[in-house]
């Protein structure tokens, strides 16, 4: 019998050839990668021009000296060390803290009854209604709303006026306006929809069957609330904080027209060493705060873990 023909082999592709096209296959690669990314160089871009550089400006600025209204640029600490040396900058930047802290807080214990109750027991045609009269305050500008509440609070506003008209008083009461109370409140107000917007995102997405089987299990609401809906929502309500506490700490606006002396916060304190040519000390002010920022970032990133509600 005629023996088969041997199998023919593909043929062999010289060792220059194959290290062509392996460049070639690494070319392609390379730029399909770049193009890949090639949508963040506008936000780069960007991030860099106006976060990045002014940021390298201002750690610069913070570690020089303003000689008669010069910047000098020997390098040194003695504006952080002038910062902490004088009580009232201090006392300034805790009045700050625990303003903030108790503006944020304040925020989130109205805004989170406010969205539960959105949420669980309002028809969702209606939760969008309610949402649009939650934001629509963001329609008007920022000045006229902080502006709006001198009107209510003042020596003739409406608050004293209506106290006034039950006869409670006789003459206008001062302490509603131009104090830390005075600001606290036009910051839950300015803030606000920020801690509904987020706590509705996550309140939105849970599961309340969950809710319910702890309930038909014998589970009080309040236990049911803080085991089961709580730790899922966790990173929702973290982010909130986030929302709120952070602006809060470098408002400027509302502290200087509601405040007055009495609620000055860093922001004014900043605003008060750059008009004063004291350019090194404000930018000192400013990074303590920014490091005050990060610092709050760190402790909260755990908190955007999601927990599992069982415990497994």
């Amino acid at each position: 019998m005629p023996e088969p023909a041997p199998a023919t082999s593909a043929p062999a592709i010289p060792p220059a050839d194959a290290t062509a096209r392996s460049r070639g296959r690494l070319r392609l690669e390379g730029f399909s990668s770049i193009t890949q990314y090639a949508g963040f160089l506008p936000a780069l871009l960007l991030f860099g021009v106006f976060f990045v550089v002014p940021l390298g400006l201002i750690v610069a600025y913070s570690f020089w000296q303003t000689v008669d209204y010069n910047v000098v640029h020997d390098w040194t600490v003695d504006n952080y060390r002038y910062f902490f040396s004088v009580s009232t900058y201090v006392s300034t930047m805790w009045a700050t803290i625990w303003v903030s802290v108790a503006a944020t807080a304040a925020t989130i214990g109205i805004a989170f009854p406010f969205t539960y109750w959105l949420v669980r027991y309002v028809p969702r045609g209606l939760q969008r209604l309610l949402l649009v009269l939650v934001i629509l305050p963001f329609w008007t500008s920022y000045l006229l709303r902080v502006y709006s509440w001198l009107n209510i609070l003042g020596d003739e506003g409406a608050i004293n006026r209506f106290l006034q008209w039950i006869h409670l008083t006789d003459h206008p009461l001062s302490f509603f306006l131009y104090d830390r109370p005075a600001v606290i409140l036009v910051l839950v107000y300015l803030y606000f929809p920020f801690a509904v917007l987020t706590l509705y995102a996550s309140l939105e997405r849970f599961d309340w069957d969950q809710f319910k089987a702890a309930m038909d299990l014998g589970a009080r609401p309040r236990t049911a609330i803080t085991r089961i809906l709580l730790p899922q929502i966790r990173p929702g309500i973290t982010t909130a904080v986030i929302f709120v506490f952070i602006p809060i700490l470098g408002e400027y606006l509302a502290p200087q027209l509601v405040g007055g002396a009495k609620g000055v916060m860093i922001g004014n304190l900043i605003v008060n060493f750059f008009t004063g040519a004291q350019y090194t000390r404000g930018a000192a002010a400013a990074l303590l705060v920014a490091a005050l920022i990060v610092v709050l970032l760190i402790v909260f990133r755990r908190s955007l873990e999601v927990e599992d509600a069982t415990g497994a």
